[in-house]
């Protein structure tokens, strides 16, 4: 996939659309992506239709072997929605556009509340791994982000403000929802860095002093569009693994995903309480 300008986008999301509406009449309001080791809250949804990446034009791949790369139309907790089973990540080699392009195309579908999940570790030392935090705001620490170039003001404004990217009604209705299930669930700072690698000591410390209780890979490029666009963003990390510089000890990709795995059956529940009352 390749963007020459944003009068190539909408030429792009239009000839997308066409596609999947080949495929299904489904007009969503609510937009999931499921992250690293979360996939599985896939088969909660009752399934109208399934749709490979590489069957929708200009959709990139997902190249990460643990994110299946599927499109998927349905309904979750009596509710119409969309669900990217696998996302997209700079560090595959993609620019900040291909990155959120499904997130456009969830736009012009009728999606107006974007759910997003991922992965993290933390660098607060009152958060643990196998926890959920939801994300109150948000660092971004990678080397651009998907607005950068010329803007089409049939998409979004040329200065969106990004003074409140996270919504606080989604927000309580989502801390509600823990406190009524008996989940344990922190709020903070999720910062993005590139990857894939981890991060080092020294890294993890920086983020501590400038505000981050979390750092990740993904997300902040999904909400910034997603934002852009006017829609409604909840954001919720799975804390797999602890990143405190003094203790810092080696981890495994392995490890990440099995304590994302053993989390995600709460962050099932959430979801499907918040979109419930959405």
């Amino acid at each position: 996939m390749h963007i020459d300008s944003e009068i190539g986008l909408r030429k792009q999301i239009d000839e997308t659309l066409i596609v999947l509406s080949k495929y299904t009449k489904s007009k969503p309001e609510i937009g999931i992506i499921l992250g690293t080791g979360l996939g599985g809250i896939a088969k909660e949804i009752e399934t109208e239709v399934v749709i490979p990446y590489e069957d929708i034009p200009h959709f990139p791949l997902s190249t990460v072997e643990f994110h299946s790369g599927k499109l998927i139309f349905g309904n979750l907790s009596a509710k119409s929605i969309i669900a990217m089973q696998g996302r997209f990540h700079f560090y595959e080699g993609y620019s900040f556009k291909q990155i959120v392009y499904p997130i456009h195309v969830m736009k012009f579908l009728g999606v107006k509340t974007l759910i997003v999940s991922n992965a993290c570790g933390t660098v607060n030392p009152s958060f643990r791994k196998g926890e959920i935090m939801l994300i109150e705001d948000h660092i971004n620490l990678l080397p651009g982000n998907p607005l950068i170039g010329k803007n089409d003001d049939t998409i979004g404004e040329r200065f969106p403000d990004m003074s409140m990217p996270y919504s606080h009604r989604l927000i309580e209705i989502a801390e509600k929802a823990a406190s009524e299930l008996g989940i344990n669930i922190y709020k903070g700072v999720y910062a993005a860095m590139t990857g894939p690698m981890l991060e080092t000591r020294a890294e993890y410390k920086m983020l501590q002093l400038i505000g981050a209780d979390v750092v990740g890979m993904s997300t902040v490029p999904e909400t910034i569009a997603a934002r852009h666009m006017g829609m409604e963003v909840l954001g919720l990390s799975i804390i797999t693994d602890e990143c405190f510089p003094e203790t810092l000890k080696p981890v495994k990709i392995k490890e990440i995903i099995d304590t994302a795995t053993l989390a995600e059956p709460n962050l099932t529940l959430i979801v499907k309480k918040v979109i419930a009352e959405i």
